[in-house]
């Protein structure tokens, strides 16, 4: 994640999980929460990404333990201060620099795919498929553009990469990445490391 991200999410952390107050979304929401749970039901699961531990407290109703990681401390300091039903342990981790030796079960990475440049979109799959056993389960989700619902794009530049503008509640204003993918874009590039890949649209999430 490149440094502009990382100072956005820094300066969010406190506000962060108002996003998931807006009432337009609240059923994508529950059924997102009821497929993440049942994915990762009785499994030990890697998260990266996972901010201020939203989807890692209600992935942790049904797996067996989260291993849950962001590059940082901001946000982390808010999910570890978070009450978790099973096992979760975290880590300060940027997961480009994290070692391939080690090899999971089960990644989660929410929320993330919209943040990496396009051209970079090859790298980061790779990445993931060296953290991951060859015969587990990758678990992405992220966000559909909703006209309405969502920032509006602000930007584009040359590389077809699309930018907001969004303004925090201390009158900081960031341009932020924002990539909205369609579903033949993701299974084309998913298809690279994937042996069965699944598609699940939601109205405002995928």
């Amino acid at each position: 994640m490149n440094d502009d991200l990382v100072t956005y999410y820094d300066d969010r952390a406190s506000e962060y999980e108002k996003i998931y107050l807006k009432s337009e979304r609240q059923e994508d929401l529950q059924e997102a929460t009821r497929i993440l749970q049942d994915l990762f039901n009785q499994k030990a699961v890697f998260e990266i990404a996972c901010g201020t531990g939203y989807w890692t407290e209600r992935i942790a109703e049904t797996a067996s333990s989260i291993y849950a990681t962001d590059i940082n401390e901001s946000v982390l300091s808010i999910a570890k201060n978070k009450r978790y039903k099973n096992k979760v342990t975290f880590g300060l981790a940027d997961i480009y620099k994290l070692e391939s030796g080690k090899k999971y079960d089960n990644l989660f990475a929410g929320f993330i795919w919209s943040h990496i440049l396009l051209q970079d979109l090859d790298l980061f799959i790779d990445k993931i498929k060296d953290l991951v056993e060859n015969d587990g389960t990758i678990v992405i989700m992220d966000n559909n553009y909703v006209e309405g619902s969502n920032h509006a794009i602000s930007k584009t530049d040359e590389r077809g990469n699309t930018y907001q503008t969004r303004k925090l509640d201390s009158g900081a204003s960031h341009l932020v990445l924002k990539n909205f993918s369609t579903r033949e874009f993701i299974i084309d590039k998913l298809s690279r490391i994937g042996v069965e890949i699944s598609y699940i649209k939601l109205e405002y999430f995928w």
